[in-house]
């Protein structure tokens, strides 16, 4: 078998991120009233969304801490349109971590991926999603068990894509890196932090992706075409240990 070791990424690639954020966002919204403060929902989560980008890359480069992220993030919207109300930001950074781990949408097909792979490799989340919510996503969804480990960024301080997280990854999982694929939706965090470390990697093209600094290991728009490529490597690595069997007992006869 080429791959012993699948790491997948989480959200976007797994658990539906995108989808659970905005239906989450959307219930807080309204909770709040932000109608009165906003012209749509939609020109709320553009702020939000175009800060919240921003506020990602400071963070992974060690500008500012997790806290000061959440604090950030939550609050510039309000600030946006002149509400100077940081104890409303709070509240509401508040709800949306109460319920976005409670949602179970996962990425099309992934339960029945994760379902036929499970048996056949060790399967490790390597995700820059925090502890305390990543668990619990998982758990909701139904989907924690088909997992061995789950390796955040947070357990080593330094995010993907830098080599150090991925070199733990390997070293916490005793994983060989031959025998190791990443599959992540990130092209930056995901493919670019493996082939940095020389693994394999399949990059999970959901935003439809046309310029590639390199070319990926595997391209799949859909983890069904991630487990019908590992089936084509099952099957010949089958058949080579059939092949091998036959010339043994060829041999001894």
């Amino acid at each position: 078998m080429k791959y012993k070791n699948l790491f997948f990424d989480l959200d976007d690639t797994i658990w539906a991120f995108s989808q659970n954020a905005r239906d989450t966002f959307e219930e807080v919204y309204q909770k709040y009233s932000f109608d009165r403060y906003f012209d749509s929902f939609d020109h709320y989560y553009t702020l939000y969304q175009q800060r919240n980008t921003e506020l990602w890359i400071e963070y992974g480069e060690g500008k500012i801490t997790k806290d000061e992220l959440n604090r950030q993030r939550f609050f510039y919207p309000l600030q946006a349109v002149g509400v100077e109300d940081e104890a409303l930001a709070e509240q509401f950074s508040k709800d949306f971590f109460a319920i976005i781990p409670t949602k179970s949408t996962l990425m099309p097909h992934a339960k029945e991926v994760l379902e036929y792979l499970a048996p056949k490799y060790n399967l490790y989340i390597l995700s820059n999603g925090f502890r305390e919510l990543q668990s619990c996503k998982m758990r909701s969804a139904g989907v924690d068990g088909y997992f061995k480990k789950v390796i955040l960024s947070e357990d080593l301080g330094v995010l993907k894509p830098w080599p150090a997280i991925f070199n733990f990854a390997l070293s916490a999982t005793q994983s060989e890196l031959r025998e190791s694929l990443m599959i992540g939706d990130s092209w930056e965090a995901d493919i670019t932090g493996a082939h940095g470390v020389g693994m394999h990697q399949a990059f999970y093209n959901v935003t439809e992706r046309t310029t590639f600094p390199f070319l990926p290991t595997y391209h799949i728009h859909s983890l069904k075409e991630l487990m019908d490529l590992l089936y084509v490597f099952w099957i010949k690595s089958y058949f080579c240990c059939v092949l091998i069997l036959h010339k043994i007992r060829y041999n001894h006869g």
